[in-house]
């Protein structure tokens, strides 16, 4: 026999019989998913990878706290590398025209820029507010300067006047609408003014003592700038910049974003994974008496486990084909979603995720129905005469652990997470153990309570119970199924708007968008009141938090060497940083380990990122370098923090009592509605010292993420649906044969119909609200982990999904249920014993 003619025979057979099409759309919902996501994160990965050095304006950026000297310079001309400068430093610009003397100066973020910049990307520049601008490859002319529209509202003053600078006068000339390589710092939250790099020293801006970032920007050959990258040995304060840094305000949020659309499109596998293992063992029932008859004609039991794989594999290559045209499809709608958050050109997708999620489909269908259908070449041929008996037996373990190594390396190929993979993937399997046993409990009491049920009136009842129980197998199958597909839709359902609530809350609509610092001591009481009496701080200077530079110097008395730490915490150690003292913890933020410090003794609070790149640990003692005095701390507890609630945080937290007497300023967090703009304006006018960042529009970037995000998520919503419903009828449909069988038989004693349709529809609702219980209940345990554990947030326990899951695991069982049997109440009995 011709193996792969035959497998083609059957594959032709089966499908025009109607056995392939429950599979085939199986496995093509789980490809379709995975593929859309895996298009859409293609091309963004590609998109940034081709536009990174533009972000940065350069090849490569030494970032430094001081001016880079000529010998750094010299060596990269000697390499083949071209340079430019940039300077970045906050200064207040205060406008010269006739209507713009009203104004007071406003603070920018001062750029000063070199010939040649930026070298990777370009800038782009408008004549006039509202204009998109054209790109260039100019900078500013000696003698002029480009500003931001917004700065140019707040100068009230237009294009053709002048600035002040320093002692420099400079005329408006350009309009700045997009720049490459501005980054998030906190400088570059100000509006940006931007001059030739000439006109720097002659404003006498920068004095000693001066906080100015300095930048030299490298580009050339690839390889040679990576080659000369590796070969420079930095100095203090210097670093170079990476490429990944981006847009790191956004990373969190883009983060968790990546993360849920990850979740999204694994729970539509996984449903769909349950409707395969369902099919298959459907599609297993149905070709015993053909396998035997095989079997009998003398082919040999390898053969006919080749010919069961062939055809598996047929199937899948079916699929995905038919799932690959879907997702590629639907990923231009994932696009569209999040379009305003997309910059740069989107060039085509690779095969990769066609590829990546074809061979997902075959694994999915290998796993979960490669043990059932192959099981089948051991049939025995005597079956042909004995219909009682089955296929060759399989440890339910066996079948079980495959499926689980699948979905699992899928998992983890995925996400490329295996926290989210080990959670999400481990909350199921748990839940469908769990479901397993509370299913075999019902069984044996069911069994018990109709056994002991009595009376007429309760006939139909012990007809529903021992119909339910003597399936105990199917039965269980069933409701786990059930369970399991009613769980994940759950969580992307009623879980899901919890998820994305708590989601928001993180980084409200009211959060803080502006920051006020260099507040002065004696100023504290003064600006307190300024701000209370505009209705912007109710708790008088408590939201006032204090500052205090210091230098960690000794840690458990050994003093700093620098060599020993990686580079990120060089950076911090080489500096001075934010040191505040306070009684209580913060609302955001969370002790994770030790405890909160006690405010009378010289203890400190690390937030649990810092302390790892420090390596500290719980009852370290840090010796800190406040203005040439020695502080002595220890530390107590470890925080989490939450940065993306716009709040003010800091690094470290120490006690009150040894840092009253440091020098300090104050800063605070305001959210400044737009009618009290004004309030900021008269406070700077009153404390001209005061430093105010406007944070709106990273704001209105993160809360535009989680609004698209949740519209993608809601998309792919879509195919769990699909794969949900499908599983519901591959659920109702796996007992089909057994109950046609017990229907005709109960027909033929005088069984009416209407007996029998209530029956049925009692037994579905039963299996279904059972498993939407069971459902609820997981999806609270398994979404209630997952916010906290995967995307750090709490989420608040609600009763609802369990409602939900048991009102729409009843209303679906019997409306998918009734839709596979009601032929079967209305077949003649005759007929349906015939068949047997």
């Amino acid at each position: 026999m011709n193996v792969l003619q035959q497998s083609w025979r059957m594959l032709a057979r089966d499908w025009r019989a109607g056995e392939l099409r429950l599979l085939l759309v199986a496995v093509a919902l789980a490809v379709a998913a995975l593929s859309s996501v895996g298009f859409f994160a293609d091309r963004m990965s590609k998109a940034l990878s081709s536009q990174a050095r533009a972000l940065l304006g350069a090849d490569a950026v030494l970032n430094s706290d001081v001016p880079v000297g000529q010998e750094f310079r010299a060596a990269a001309k000697q390499a083949g590398l071209t340079i430019a400068d940039t300077v970045v430093f906050p200064s207040m610009v205060g406008a010269t025209g006739p209507k713009a003397r009203e104004v007071a100066p406003q603070l920018s973020s001062l750029k000063a820029v070199s010939t040649g910049y930026p070298l990777r990307g370009n800038l782009k520049v408008s004549d006039k507010v509202g204009e998109l601008g054209a790109e260039t490859r100019e900078i500013p002319a000696p003698g002029t300067v480009w500003l931001d529209p917004a700065l140019l509202s707040m100068l009230n003053a237009s294009i053709g006047d002048s600035v002040e600078l320093g002692e420099l006068q400079l005329q408006i000339t350009k309009l700045i609408t997009m720049e490459p390589d501005r980054g998030a710092n906190f400088v570059n939250f100000a509006p940006r003014a931007l001059i030739n790099l000439q006109d720097l020293e002659r404003s006498r801006l920068v004095q000693a003592g001066s906080r100015v970032g300095y930048r030299v920007l490298l580009s050339g050959d690839l390889v040679k700038v990576d080659a000369f990258v590796a070969a420079q040995k930095v100095g203090s304060g210097q670093r170079f910049e990476d490429l990944r840094g981006g847009r790191p305000e956004l990373r969190n949020t883009l983060d968790r974003a990546e993360r849920f659309l990850s979740l999204v499109a694994l729970l539509s596998a996984l449903i769909a994974a349950t409707a395969i293992a369902l099919a298959a063992r459907r599609f297993a029932e149905r070709h015993l008496d053909g396998c035997a008859v095989m079997r009998a004609i003398g082919l040999p039991q390898g053969q006919m486990a080749r010919l069961l794989l062939l055809e598996l594999v047929w199937i899948a290559i079916g699929a995905a084909v038919v799932g690959v045209v879907i997702g590629y499809a639907a990923h231009y709608v994932l696009i569209s979603a999040v379009g305003s958050l997309l910059t740069i050109a989107l060039p085509q997708p690779s095969f990769a995720p066609a590829i990546q999620a074809a061979l997902a489909g075959l694994v999915l269908l290998l796993g979960f129905a490669g043990l059932p259908v192959v099981r089948l070449a051991g049939v025995a041929p005597i079956r042909v005469l004995r219909r009682d008996l089955g296929a060759p037996g399989q440890l339910a373990w066996v079948s079980g652990g495959v499926a689980f190594v699948a979905v699992m390396a899928l998992m983890i190929w995925f996400a490329g997470d295996l926290k989210l993979a080990s959670i999400a993937l481990g909350g199921f399997v748990i839940a469908a153990l769990v479901f397993a046993l509370v299913a075999w409990g019902l069984m044996r009491l069911v069994a018990s309570a109709g056994r002991a049920s009595k009376g007429r009136g309760l006939a139909m009842l012990r007809v529903v119970l021992a119909g339910w129980s003597k399936r105990g197998v199917t039965s269980i199958a069933q409701m786990v199924a059930l369970a399991v597909s009613l769980m994940a839709l759950l969580l992307l359902t009623v879980t899901r708007n919890d998820l994305l609530d708590s989601w928001r809350k993180a980084s409200p609509p009211n959060a803080p968008n502006r920051f006020v610092i260099n507040i002065q001591p004696d100023q504290r009481d003064g600006v307190a009141e300024a701000l209370k009496k505009a209705g912007l701080a109710v708790n008088g200077t408590s939201d006032l938090a204090p500052m205090v530079r210091a230098r960690l110097i000794r840690i458990n008395g050994q003093e700093i060497n620098l060599e020993l730490f990686n580079e990120r915490a060089k950076r911090m150690l080489d500096r001075e940083f934010n040191v505040s003292y306070m009684t209580e913890q913060p609302a955001h933020n969370s002790t994770i380990e030790g405890r909160w410090i006690n405010p009378n003794a010289a203890e400190v609070s690390v937030e649990e990122g810092m302390a790892a790149t420090l390596n500290l640990k719980v009852n370290d003692d840090l010796a800190f370098d406040i203005a040439g005095e020695t502080t002595l701390l220890k530390v107590v507890g470890f925080r989490k923090v939450v940065w993306d609630s716009m709040k003010v945080n800091f690094f470290m937290v120490a006690s009150p009592k040894p840092m009253l007497t440091a020098p300090q300023t104050f800063v605070t967090a305001l959210h400044v509605p737009a009618d009290k703009r004004q309030v900021v304006d008269q406070l700077v006018r009153t404390f001209p010292n005061l430093t105010v960042f406007d944070t709106d529009n990273i704001l209105k970037q993160v809360q535009t993420v989680l609004d698209q995000i949740s519209r993608a998520v809601e998309f792919l919503f879509g195919f769990t649906l699909l794969a949900g419903l499908l599983v519901l009828y591959a659920a109702q449909s796996a007992g089909q044969q057994e109950r046609q069988r017990e229907t005709a038989l109960m027909r033929a004693l005088g069984a009416s119909r209407q007996q029998l349709t209530r029956s049925l529809s009692a037994e579905l609702l039963l299996t279904g609200g059972l498993a939407g219980l069971m459902a609820g209940i997981g999806a609270v345990a398994v979404g209630v982990v997952l916010a906290r554990t995967i995307f750090e947030f709490n989420m608040s326990i609600s009763l609802w999904p369990i409602v939900v899951g048991v009102v729409a695991g009843a209303t679906a069982a019997l409306l998918a249920g009734w839709w596979g049997l009601r032929k079967i109440v209305q077949t003649p009995p005759m007929i349906s014993l015939r068949m047997e």
